[in-house]
């Protein structure tokens, strides 16, 4: 999967996990790319019709991840930056276009610099100006608060030899007390859990985290995430089968959603320009295991690809089929806006006030 390693250059040796590689996009930003490969997927309709919306289910969302304060995040959860604010200006401009969704990713260290101690006021107030400036750009707008440390602290897996339940629930207790009042903000538990040698002691640890923010009075939509690399397609084999069965204090589920990512790139890493799957029947098997369950929801939090005919094609085809299955897949975030230029590969940031041929082509036409 697409791994986000913000890893800044000037910071030493950069290591990957075993069966990853690290490959320098830029002078600020580099990724671990783990060597799966996701079978190509010829482009269809979902296996069988859309179930009906329950009352309470999330709206049909599409729009983008603004990146910039989970600069320098590394794929072990260790952090050197100080963060880049995404430019505003961005969010009135996609939202004048249909967009209504961002995802804004931080990092751990930013908001708590002490573990499990509490949230960096200067920092918190950075950050909420980004989200209220996001939320303001319009009256349906979601975002995704999104804690974007591959479920570790410094190298440490929460719960599995790193940080306690009870410092991670810390984290978003106090997020919840900040948030709880805002319905359009949904909680995005943790970005890209991978490598976790126990998936029930990580199930275990999402089902505490939903139970103190609950206890901290936020009613908010939550994001429960899988494993490798927050996989759409090894969700319903891996950590599906454990975080079907989550419950919300509140009561019902419709309020707990599963987070998942895809990329459509030859190794799935969200590194490459090119596009060789639109990845359909990896969601028809995802839509299929949420039907199954309970007729879950599920939400493609991120997506991506290059400024290429390839990609414009098989992501259109992707996006197409995820708004095809509503309200199973609740809607998309493509990778990524916010504080990148658009020089990055994987660039949807405007230049000037001219959208990317892949914004354009792709995405724009499936926006809800």
């Amino acid at each position: 999967m697409h791994s986000n390693s913000n890893v800044s250059l000037l910071a030493g040796a950069t290591s990957c996990v075993s069966g990853s590689a690290c490959t320098v996009l830029n002078d600020y930003y580099s990724q671990c790319i783990p060597g799966a490969t996701p079978s190509s997927a010829p482009s269809s309709s979902p296996s069988s019709a859309p179930s009906p919306a329950p009352s309470g289910a999330l709206p049909r969302l599409g729009g983008v991840n603004t990146a910039g304060y989970d600069f320098s995040v590394a794929t072990d959860g260790s952090f050197t930056g100080t963060g880049v604010s995404p430019p505003t200006s961005q969010y009135t401009h996609f939202t004048a276009e249909g967009a209504n969704l961002y995802r804004i990713p931080f990092a751990w260290q930013l908001m708590t610099p002490t573990l499990g101690g509490s949230i960096d006021s200067s920092f918190f107030s950075r950050y909420d100006q980004t989200v209220q400036a996001a939320l303001n750009s319009g009256p349906n707008v979601f975002v995704i608060v999104d804690v974007h440390n591959y479920a570790r602290w410094n190298g440490q897996i929460i719960a599995q030899g790193g940080p306690t339940n009870d410092q991670f629930a810390s984290l978003w207790t106090q997020l919840a007390q900040k948030y709880g009042s805002q319905e359009r903000v949904i909680f995005g538990i943790m970005n890209e859990p991978h490598d976790i040698p126990s998936i029930s002691t990580w199930v275990d640890t999402v089902q505490q985290t939903v139970n103190a923010i609950r206890q901290a009075g936020a009613t908010n939509f939550l994001l429960l995430p899988g494993s490798s690399w927050a996989s759409a397609q090894a969700f319903p084999t891996e950590a599906g089968p454990g975080l079907v069965k989550v419950t919300d204090p509140l009561g019902g589920t419709d309020k707990l959603i599963f987070d998942v990512h895809k990329y459509l790139d030859s190794d799935n890493s969200g590194t490459h320009p090119d596009c060789t799957t639109d990845n359909v029947s990896v969601l028809q098997t995802l839509v299929s295991f949420l039907q199954e369950n309970g007729n879950r929801q599920a939400i493609l939090s991120e997506t991506g690809g290059g400024n290429t005919a390839s990609c414009e094609q098989l992501l259109g085809n992707e996006l197409a089929f995820v708004k095809s299955a509503y309200p199973n897949l609740a809607g998309f975030a493509v990778w990524a806006a916010g504080a990148f230029d658009d020089t990055y590969v994987l660039s949807v940031t405007p230049d000037g006030n001219t959208d990317q041929p892949l914004w354009t082509d792709a995405v724009l036409p499936n926006l809800p």
